[in-house]
């Protein structure tokens, strides 16, 4: 039976099996769009419905768009405010019927680009960064995960930098590409100066578009796009599934 990876974002849920060993979607990907308000029982129907499009699955690994301790949902920055405190693990493998493993999306997608992706080999310091609805943030130790960090919220003049640096963002001021790279660029530079990181990777929807600002991007960190895209969600939950299997 197959390994299922699904992504909950703030704007959809999609879903994938994976191939865990090559670390690509073994078949065509479903998706839904993230229910509005994006309560509890809502997502957790939505996300039943992406899993019963692919069968039944051995293990189901789901990202969530927050801190998640001990299967327990801890924030909801960009989901709806009933998920503070959710057992939210045990609620979707009731609804999957199958084990579940449940991480926060970013450390789900960093661990697919060091696994086989931008960060795969890579030693010291890499810091994985998630543009999009927010920003989300992975940072790995070689390749050990400090799971769980927020950096998405670090401060830039009074407001979270995921109020001037996420894709949201760029989209809802109405952004070029240029003044949006300068508002990422701000926030890499905090970044760098509170990390030192070696290597800083851009994942999310945009980072298939990364041609129209990484170059204009000046930062003494190497920084480069995401390789798997916006399916590294889906991979890395089914590689932390496989994993806790």
């Amino acid at each position: 039976m197959a390994i299922l990876g699904i992504d909950i974002g703030g704007s959809g849920i999609k879903g994938a099996p994976v191939d865990v060993t090559q670390g690509t979607l073994a078949g065509e990907r479903f998706r839904v769009e993230t229910p509005q308000p994006s309560d509890v029982n809502r997502v957790v129907a939505a996300v039943a419905e992406v899993a019963g499009q692919f069968g039944v699955a051995e293990r189901v690994g789901i990202t969530f768009p927050g801190v998640v301790l001990g299967g327990v949902t801890r924030t909801a920055a960009n989901v709806d405010k009933s998920w503070l405190g959710v057992p939210a693990q045990d609620l979707f493998a009731q609804a999957v019927g199958v084990p579940v493993t449940l991480l926060n999306d970013a450390d789900a997608a960093g661990i697919a680009e060091m696994r086989f992706g931008a960060g795969r080999g890579r030693k010291g310091v890499t810091v994985m960064l998630t543009l999009g609805t927010g920003i989300g943030s992975a940072i790995f130790i070689d390749d050990r995960l400090v799971p769980n960090t927020e950096f998405g919220h670090i401060q830039l003049d009074g407001e979270d930098a995921e109020e001037k640096a996420s894709a949201h963002a760029r989209e809802v001021d109405k952004l070029g590409w240029g003044k949006w790279a300068k508002h990422v660029e701000e926030y890499l530079r905090e970044i760098e100066k509170l990390l030192n990181p070696d290597l800083i990777i851009i994942g999310g929807g945009v980072s298939k578009k990364s041609e129209k600002f990484l170059p204009l991007i000046d930062l003494r960190t190497p920084v480069v796009p995401a390789v798997l895209l916006n399916e590294a969600g889906i991979i890395g939950a089914a590689l932390a599934a496989a994993e806790n299997g």
